[in-house]
C-alpha cells in the first residue's frame, strides 16, 4: 500500500520559519510531479509548491521569495522548507503524488 506521511507542522510566531517533510513508502524518483497543498479553515484546498523530476518548481503566488520546495530521491522524501511565515500561511498541509492517496496532514499555525 503506497503511503505518504507529513510532518513537520507545528505553532510558530509571523516571521518564523518550518520545514515540513513527506515521506513515500515507495520510491519517488520516477514521479513527475509532487506537490504540496494546504487548507485554510473555511477554504478550498490550494496548490503551494510543486516539483518535477528534473526539478523544475513552480509556486502559488502568495508564497513566492519565501516557500522552496525540495527532494531527496535517496530519501523518498520531499521539503516544504517556510520562511518569514505569516498568519495566512495557517492551515493542514498535505502533499500529493501521483498513485498515492492523500496523506493525513500536518497542522501549520502562525501567530500574530
Amino acid at each position: 500500500q503506497v503511503q505518504l506521511v507529513e510532518s513537520g507542522g507545528g505553532l510558530v510566531q509571523a516571521g518564523g520559519s518550518l520545514r515540513l517533510s513527506c515521506v513515500a513508502s515507495g520510491s519517488i524518483f520516477s514521479i513527475n510531479a509532487m506537490t504540496w497543498y494546504r487548507q485554510a479553515p473555511g477554504k478550498q484546498r490550494e496548490l503551494v509548491a510543486r516539483i518535477t523530476r528534473d526539478d523544475s518548481t513552480n509556486y502559488a503566488d502568495s508564497v513566492k521569495g519565501r516557500f522552496t520546495i525540495s527532494r531527496d530521491n535517496a530519501k523518498n522524501t520531499v521539503y516544504l522548507l517556510m520562511n518569514s511565515l505569516k498568519p495566512e500561511d495557517t492551515g493542514a498541509y498535505y502533499c500529493k503524488f501521483p498513485g498515492y492517496d492523500w496523506g493525513q496532514g500536518t497542522q501549520v499555525t502562525v501567530s500574530s
